[in-house]
């Protein structure tokens, strides 16, 4: 907003003063007066008083809190008709807000843009709610005057009677469409969805719900800003309202997601939603002489009987975009059910085993002894530790690949790095004899726990209360993790490695930008993803990458690890290539990390 609505004035209610300095800062606007209170009690008499346009409410304050302050101001007529837009970093406050008579709300932490554009939609809203007001007054007013003039004065009232009807359009217009992209708002497709849903239950016409994704549109924003953010957002919206029938009906659900609501069997909306694809493919996003290539990722989820409440399709599409995601390939999915409920249901499932086995101490730890092939090893016993889950109901123990994939859904995954490494540094720290023979132990770490700004200062202050040394802990993080993560990584890795922890490149040569992002990252080892080495000695190809593998390793003095060596005939072709060390079950098959298998472990390795 450029310009406040004339003679408006706003009162910003919030306990911490710095909060309200930052709310006057992006506020302070000709035209715009602003009030404050640090407390519900006195935003209740300064609301009464001076009846504000617009109330921005802190939730959390002393005395009564920011819903008990818009129940009491929705409770009095002097200040029932006031706007309360509450400010809250909890998106739970979100339904308490709108229960408690909120008309709208705004994120912690603030932006500047996003908080004048909410202020300026509600204070227009406000003027022409109170200009409405008015000019029904004045036309009843009028009618009952100017009876006997009716004749004269029909042309005058006609356009009174026009004015009113606008303002009502441009009321109704502002509750039904997003205000960024002007095509229509969550509340306005959940509206249509209710009323195809009750006309499905009567004739099954066939209907479905197009969920579209954008890709790479967070680099748009933190690169140019939310500006050009919302400018793209527009340009999408612009593109689909062209590709689409005159009767889809078109709402973004909010961020970069948009709805598709079409009233067509799927034979009929997946060619649109290729099309839709297609369009995507040639598109480039220009800002500021940049181009940047968007794509976009769609889910096309059939609208049959069994569907009862927009809730339950929403959760319906959520997951179809889920697998889009999680199965990559071909951006363009259609949703059966028959197809994809069974392996919804399994990963829900998954979630609930998960957290009982964060909670019960189900996971197991496991670990695979690390073979010095030649003398560029170093001495003592180096290994690598595996998490295993203990399933209490068939009293057996599950690999990583069949929950790792749910944990990371669910965002489970950072909770069970964190227990593999309390686990590993407490137990090997309460073994005097084992902590003197190994050399260095490895620990995986998930590309979710590497967003987590805090993770560095956890494992530094883990080392320092079980007293482990961190030069013997080397963390491994695999290629993608590492490429998708960069900055995050880089920061992660750097702290750490002041102190001392060693870093390896897991599965190395599955990503896209190996050797490049071995520059750049301060890696001390890399370990090669066994999918090149477990046939390496058949198959001419992967015997080739290995070697080139080995040869950029060596150019950048990194040890290597090759996984999977199975055969003795491996162990002597990564021998011919100065390969240091070698894992796998030619060597050791991974087993429980108990006090006796680690001593055994200690015991110099059989040839």
């Amino acid at each position: 907003m450029t310009q406040p609505v004339a003679s408006s004035s706003l009162l910003i209610v919030d306990d911490t003063p710095e909060n309200i300095d930052l709310l006057v800062s992006m506020l302070a606007l000709p035209g715009l007066q602003i009030l404050a209170a640090n407390s519900g009690e006195r935003a209740l008499a300064l609301a009464e008083r001076k009846q504000p346009d617009l109330i921005l409410l802190d939730v959390m304050m002393p005395g009564i809190d920011g819903f008990e302050t818009c129940r009491r101001l929705k409770a009095q007529a002097a200040t029932a008709d006031i706007p309360v837009v509450f400010v809250t970093a909890l998106g739970d406050d979100v339904a308490k807000g709108f229960e408690a008579g909120g008309a709208d709300y705004l994120a912690k932490p603030v932006r500047a843009d996003e908080v004048r554009a909410r202020v300026h939609h509600h204070l227009e809203r406000r003027r022409l709610l109170r200009e409405l007001q008015q000019v029904n007054a004045q036309l009843e007013q009028r009618v009952q005057e100017r009876t006997r003039e009716l004749v004269q004065l029909n042309r005058q009232l006609r356009e009174e009677i026009n004015e009113r009807r606008f303002m009502q359009d441009r009321l109704s217009y502002l509750a039904t469409h997003d205000f960024i992209t002007r095509v229509y708002n969550r509340d306005a497709l959940e509206e249509q969805v209710v009323r195809l849903l009750a006309d499905t239950q009567r004739s099954d016409n066939g209907a479905c719900l197009m969920l579209l994704d954008l890709a790479r549109f967070r680099i748009v924003n933190e690169a140019c800003g939310y500006i050009a953010g919302d400018e793209l957002l527009r340009q999408v919206a612009d593109m689909l309202a062209a590709l689409c029938l005159p009767d889809d009906f078109i709402a973004r659900l909010g961020g970069d997601r948009f709805a598709l609501l079409c009233r067509r069997p799927p034979d009929q909306v997946m060619p649109l939603a290729q099309r839709i694809k297609g369009v995507f493919e040639g598109f480039e996003f220009v800002w500021d002489g940049r181009a940047y290539r968007i794509d976009a990722r769609l889910a096309v989820i059939p609208i049959h009987r069994d569907f009862v409440s927009f809730d339950q399709l929403m959760t319906k599409a959520d997951e179809a975009a889920y697998l889009v995601r999680r199965d990559g390939g071909p951006s363009v999915r259609l949703h059966r059910a028959d197809v994809h409920e069974a392996d919804a249901r399994e990963s829900v499932n998954w979630a609930y085993r998960l957290m009982d086995a964060l909670k019960h101490q189900h996971f197991r730890v496991y670990f695979q002894r690390i073979q010095p092939l030649g003398e560029r090893a170093a001495p003592g016993l180096r290994f690598e530790t595996l998490v295993r889950l203990w399933d209490a109901e068939t009293q057996r123990v599950v690999a990583p690949p069949a929950f790792i994939g749910p944990a990371e859904r669910y965002q489970l995954i950072d909770q069970i790095d964190r227990w593999m490494l309390r686990e590993v540094l407490g137990r090997l720290s309460a073994s005097p004899s084992v902590l003197a023979g190994m050399s260095q132990v490895s620990v995986n770490l998930s590309a979710y726990s590497l967003r987590d700004p805090t993770l560095a200062d956890t494992v530094l202050s883990q080392l320092q209360s079980c007293g482990f040394p961190p030069h013997k802990l080397c963390i491994e993080i695999t290629e993608s993790g590492a490429i998708v993560n960069l900055s995050a990584a880089k920061v992660f890795m750097e702290t750490l490695k002041a102190h001392g922890v060693a870093f390896a490149l897991d599965d190395f040569g599955t990503g896209f930008a190996s050797f490049g992002y071995l520059k750049q990252l301060p890696f001390n080892s890399v370990k090669i993803d066994g999918a090149f080495v477990r046939d390496m000695d058949t198959d001419h190809a992967n015997a080739a990458m290995v070697a080139s593998m080995v040869q950029m390793a060596d150019a950048l003095a990194l040890p290597v690890v090759a996984e999977f060596v199975e055969r003795p005939a491996l162990a002597e072709r990564l021998k011919a290539l100065g390969v240091p060390y070698a894992q796998g079950y030619l060597y050791h098959r991974p087993e429980e990390m108990t006090e006796a298998a680690l001593q055994a472990a200690l015991k110099p390795a059989l040839p």
